[in-house]
Parts: structure tokens; sequence; C-alpha cells
């Protein structure tokens, strides 16, 4: 029975920090990130449990199980979308790992998807030259971007005229109108937590909250859905493309050298904005899966 005990108490813990909104040290982080999975691992735990008829610590497992699957089980299942009847804006974002995506599959993507707005994320200078020799600057050719020579550079490539708003350097914003609609836009890269995570934190706090006007985020958050930061984000008025029609399991990360694991890549749009499709698409040389959303502006 203690070793069952034990077994439970880091599933309880994790319940626990999901519950009181703790991400915590690094370690905790990444704890975090794999709740779907340890969602999992709990209920085999509270039906192991039941199987050798030890009562007390398999109740404990069951509540630790099914707190649990209330936190993540929604994620599966599609929303009912604001009813809106205005133009539709598609809206891609990918991380090229420095550079290392390929670039005629980022074009490719682009073309096939009627994309209107792609934001990149870990863009060197000279990616957005291979970027223009594929053919992006003649679908996209408005642009506001801050290229770097190491994972900090961002940048937000527009079929519609941009106007650069300040924010970051590495998380640059930017407003374009459809239609009559005005919508802004930032390309999201907060630091990865496992490396900084008190980067992370301040990096997190630079995305700004939604507000009166309409506005999406879309990148690379190095967050999922079980992450407070995040959670705190999409409370001030935001939701999240995948988890609006069902998709909010689909990983993206990482996924040069093994199957994706988790979802870190996101499209976060204001709630009064419909989300009408949402797609993963795997991008070689890159480690990150591309993230794309079909968008209805209210």
């Amino acid at each position: 029975m203690v070793v069952l005990w034990l077994a439970l108490f880091p599933f309880a813990a994790l319940t626990g920090l999901r519950l009181l909104g703790i991400d915590g040290p690094k370690p905790t982080i990444a704890a975090i990130a794999l709740t779907p999975y340890a969602t999992v691992c709990a209920a085999l735990l509270a039906a192991l449990c039941l199987v050798l008829r030890q009562w007390r610590v398999g109740a404990a497992a069951v509540v630790v199980a099914l707190a649990l699957t209330s936190m993540v089980l929604p994620r599966a299942f599609a929303n009912e979308q604001p009813a809106v009847s205005g133009p539709t804006l598609r809206v891609m974002a990918s991380n090229l790992l420095v550079g290392e995506a390929d670039p005629a599959e980022v074009v490719r993507l682009v073309r096939a998807q009627h994309v209107d707005v792609l934001n990149l994320v870990e863009l060197p200078t000279s990616a957005v030259a291979r970027l223009d020799q594929a053919g992006l600057a003649e679908i996209l050719p408005f642009r506001v971007v801050h290229p770097s020579r190491g994972a900090a550079g961002s940048g937000i490539f527009s079929r519609y005229p941009l106007t650069e708003i300040p924010l970051t350097r590495k998380q640059p914003m930017a407003s374009l109108t459809v239609d009559d609609r005005v919508v802004e836009i930032v390309a999201a890269h907060p630091a990865a937590p496992m490396w900084e995570a008190d980067v992370w934190a301040t990096e997190f706090a630079d995305l700004p909250p939604a507000g009166p006007g309409l506005r999406i985020i879309a990148g690379d958050l190095n967050a999922t859905l079980d992450h407070f930061k995040l959670r705190n984000l999409l409370a001030t008025g935001y939701h999240d493309a995948a988890n609006e029609v069902g998709s909010g399991f689909d990983p993206t990360w990482p996924s040069a050298s093994f199957p994706p694991l988790v979802t870190i890549d996101h499209v976060l749009a204001d709630q009064r904005v419909a989300v009408r499709a949402y797609q993963v698409f795997d991008m070689p040389g890159s480690d990150h899966r591309a993230v794309y959303a079909e968008l209805a502006l209210p």
C-alpha cells in the first residue's frame, strides 16, 4: 500500500499545482506541460488500486484522476462559436528553428491555405532572404520583421498593409484592416522556460491582454493550456483556436527527432472572433509544427 501512495503523490501534487494556478520553477513547468499524460497514468493507477482492493488509496486515486480529467477533457470537444458575419482572416504561425525550416514548404503552405497573415519566430535575416526567393514576398508583400542571428528574431507577413505597434523587438505587433475591421496581430515567442524560466515569465507578461479592439496572438508560446500564465492570458478575453474546434490535444513540439508530445504553439483570438477551422502542419527542418486557423471576424 505504501508503494501505491508514493506512486499517487506526484499526480496529486500536479493536480494541486494545476488547481492553484502555480507554474513554479523549471521542473514543475515541465511536469505541468505533461498534464494530459498524467491524467491517463492517474486513471490507470486508480484502476490498479481498485483491482488490488486497496480501497483508500484507490478512492484517492479516483479523485485525482477525475480532477485531472475535468481539466483536460473539454479540449477534445468543439465549443459553440459566436454568430458573426464579418470577413475571414486566415492566420498561420511557425517556429523556423533559427531558420532551418524549409522555406519552400512555408510558401507552399501559405499558398495552399490562402494564408492572410503569417507569424514566423526564430527568424534570422538569412531566412527572410530565402523565404523571399521561394516566393513569399509575392503572396504576402507587407511585413514587420525583426530578424536576429539567434532565436530571438520574429516577423509578421501579411496580405494586407501593416502598421507596426510598439511592443517588444522579439515579439512584434502590428495592425491591419480587413474591409473595415481593424485587427492587431502579435507574433509571440516567450523564451523557453526550461532554459530561462524567469525570462519566460517576463516575456509572457509582455503579451498584451485582450482589449476593446480585435487582437490575435499567434506563435510559439512555450506553454500549454495547463500552464497558468497561458490560462491567465486567455482569461483576459481570448480563446484558443485549437481548443475551440476540439483539437486541443494536437501536439506541436518536438517534431524534429521525436513524435510531437505537447501543444505549445497556438493561435489565440479575441472571443468575439469565430474559429471556423484549425490545423497543424509538419514543417520540414523545424522541431515545431506550424499552426493554422481560419477566423471569422465580427
